[in-house]
């Protein structure tokens, strides 16, 4: 469909929300079509990350007002939209386990907001402004803000953001974590691709395996974090990739790491 994009080059996908006449706001055939991208992706063996953005002067401006509307007839009915569509995406990203970066090159509001806090990591151009929003209308984050706020800022700044709705600029942003790195509105997208290809030549397995281990670390002890970690680093030190980073490093040259 024309409103969502997706294309692969350099080992990264790259997921572009194209309706920049509504700031992106997302439709539930949107909705399905990026989760569908996100499961595709994560299947493809020549994908070693992904990297989200929108078109125009905006990253997301949320659901769309049609989304909004859906969700008035029942309590049982906006609750099936929620969880039959707009969770598949949460979803998606959560089982994802390859490296992912929000550009955020413009506005990012309510569910779009949330849907750049669903990647590993947030590019966000020096214009661009984030707010969660949602109490402005009388909602709760329905995707997900409420779980990914907290682990990102804590629990206290991410009650702050929820329950004022203001909006956050890119120095405030990037002093409290919400975000990685500030980048020249002209090249945000530019750069996170560009960091993301380079993740995607590292070796497949260490990487996915690494970034699966920091996740499950978040959610678990030390314990289970470290028994975890140790059949891990079993598997990958006797993997190819592990066998050619070593010869590689020996014969002083690039590695070349096959397939992910």
């Amino acid at each position: 469909m024309d409103d969502i994009t997706f294309d692969i080059a350099d080992g990264v996908a790259t997921i572009t929300l194209d309706r920049p006449e509504a700031k992106n706001a997302f439709t539930l055939d949107m909705i399905d079509e990026w989760a569908d991208f996100v499961a595709g992706a994560r299947r493809d063996s020549s994908v070693g990350a992904l990297v989200l953005t929108g078109a125009g002067d905006a990253f997301c401006a949320g659901g769309d007002l049609s989304v909004i509307a859906g969700m008035d007839e029942s309590p049982l009915v906006g609750k099936r939209v929620l969880t039959e569509h707009i969770h598949r995406v949460a979803l998606a990203m959560d089982e994802f386990d390859k490296p992912t970066i929000a550009a955020v090159n413009g506005v990012a509001v309510g569910a779009g907001m949330d849907m750049a806090l669903m990647c590993d990591m947030r590019f966000m151009a020096r214009s661009a402004r984030m707010s969660e929003g949602y109490i402005r209308l009388g909602l709760v984050p329905g995707d997900g803000g409420a779980y990914y706020l907290p682990r990102i800022v804590g629990v206290a700044k991410a009650l702050e953001l929820l329950l004022s709705g203001d909006f956050v600029n890119a120095d405030e942003a990037l002093r409290i974590g919400l975000v990685t790195r500030i980048v020249d509105d002209e090249t945000v997208l530019k750069e996170a691709q560009a960091f993301a290809a380079r993740l995607a030549a590292g070796p497949p397995l260490a990487t996915r395996m690494i970034k699966r281990s920091v996740y499950h670390g978040v959610n678990s002890d030390l314990r289970t974090s470290l028994d975890l970690i140790s059949s891990h680093m079993g598997l990958v030190a006797t993997s190819e990739d592990a066998r050619e980073a070593l010869a590689a490093m020996q014969e002083r040259r690039a590695p070349t790491f096959q397939g992910r």
